[in-house]
């Protein structure tokens, strides 16, 4: 015997606004691979089955510009799922993406080959057993239908690093202020290489990187402190809130272009310093597409009014801060790249006023790099070499201070 947790009724076909259901369930559910999987049926139909070991609140909603079934599980469980579990065979569903993406809930990514929106979406649930099956039928539908359908359902909670307000500045704080951003996290893993996932090695690293900083009187904020997605858009928000001096990203990439290898420092720029760094920087700014962002409402004018800002201030803050970088980490050793100091149109740098870097601290697809980045006392002398450098440009920019636009 059957009952059934329906998310939404055939009136989805007729409504055109995006799909959301989130029952009282509680308690962490198991995705069940021998249960789950997406195919292709007849006359344009698809069908999504996630088998789950109980029922979970949920939510199911279409993102556009590319296509994408995003769908929301609350405290379900993912591990030892593969994407070819999931999606033996791309067909209208040419790839899947799934994991941690806000504090008690996971995501599922679903790219679409043609638009599809859902004509029926349930979670039956057995009562014998207790475990529940989500079932979510696609059909094909024209451009416009889906793009009319599409859109994140508004959750004040989950955007409260847009919404909430910076602290009251204090011109008597002499508190200096860091945002660490260890890239990636939850459904984005970042690079990955031999059973090392860059999101986790660069969480770790920035833990660890706070704790030296925190010792010598620094006040630190993380951008995320645990495995989580937190959106590009977010990541900048929150140093703002934090009326940060300085912000800081640190990644660990794969890219094989010219066999990238050392540690390299990147600041802001409208034209990438070369190839492989505009290669780069575009894998880091689709970060938001691969977690299932909406990204709707970005705008590529504002965009080149932030950099132009940046420009007449902030830039050259932000390249000072950088060369100290690239000296600090020489001095601990390094590596360094032979091209230490590069440009791009990073994202994640995208601050008017507040300096900011972003770090290679190496390429997981050096195997040099790798070896380093999983040895822990490499790592250690590695945080010493940046806590320090970031101190001193503390101290020098202080200094120019009173210099700056004149």
């Amino acid at each position: 015997m059957k009952r059934t947790v329906f998310a939404v009724c055939l009136m989805l076909v007729a409504s055109l606004s995006p799909v959301r259901a989130e029952q009282e369930l509680t308690a962490l559910a198991r995705v069940e691979p021998e249960r789950s999987v997406i195919e292709d049926r007849w006359f344009g139909a698809t069908r999504m089955t996630i088998g789950l070991s109980q029922g979970v609140p949920f939510r199911v909603f279409l993102l556009n510009d590319p296509p994408r079934l995003v769908v929301d599980f609350r405290e379900a469980d993912w591990t030892g799922i593969s994407d070819a579990d999931l999606l033996p065979e791309p067909g209208r569903v040419t790839a899947v993406r799934f994991g941690a993406f806000q504090p008690g809930w996971s995501r599922l990514v679903a790219d679409l080959a043609v638009p599809m929106r859902p004509t029926e979406i349930a979670m039956p649930v057995d009562e014998a057993s207790g475990t529940a099956t989500l079932e979510i039928d696609l059909k094909e539908v024209g451009a416009s239908e889906f793009a009319k359908a599409a859109g994140v359902p508004r959750d004040p909670s989950w955007t409260v690093a847009l919404t909430a307000p910076p602290r009251a500045p204090d011109p008597n704080d002499a508190r200096f202020t860091v945002v660490l951003d260890p890239g990636h996290g939850g459904i984005d893993p970042g690079a990955e290489r031999e059973g090392v996932a860059e999101k986790d090695l660069m969480l770790s690293f920035a833990r660890a990187l706070r704790d030296a900083l925190v010792r010598e009187g620094a006040e630190v904020v993380l951008t995320r402190d645990e495995d989580v997605f937190v959106a590009l858009e977010t990541r900048v928000a929150l140093a703002h809130q934090a009326q940060a001096d300085l912000f800081v990203s640190l990644h660990a990439d794969v890219l094989t272009e010219g066999g990238a290898k050392g540690a390299t420092v990147y600041t802001l720029s409208d034209e990438a310093s070369d190839a492989a760094t505009e290669h780069l920087a575009a894998r880091h700014n689709r970060s938001d597409i691969i977690a299932g962002a909406d990204l709707t409402g970005s705008d590529d004018q504002v965009a080149g009014i932030l950099l132009d800002l940046a420009r007449q201030e902030t830039e050259p803050r932000s390249v000072a801060l950088a060369e100290v970088l690239v000296e600090g980490m020489a001095k601990a050793g390094g590596p360094m790249n032979g091209r230490p100091l590069r440009r791009a149109g990073f994202s994640v740098l995208k601050s008017a006023d507040i300096p900011s870097v972003l770090v290679e601290v190496g390429f997981l697809s050096s195997k040099r790099d790798l070896a380093n980045l999983r040895d822990p006392i490499w790592r250690a002398v590695m945080v010493a070499g940046i806590a320090d450098a970031l101190l001193a440009w503390r101290d020098q920019d202080a200094a120019r201070k009173p210099l700056v636009r004149q």
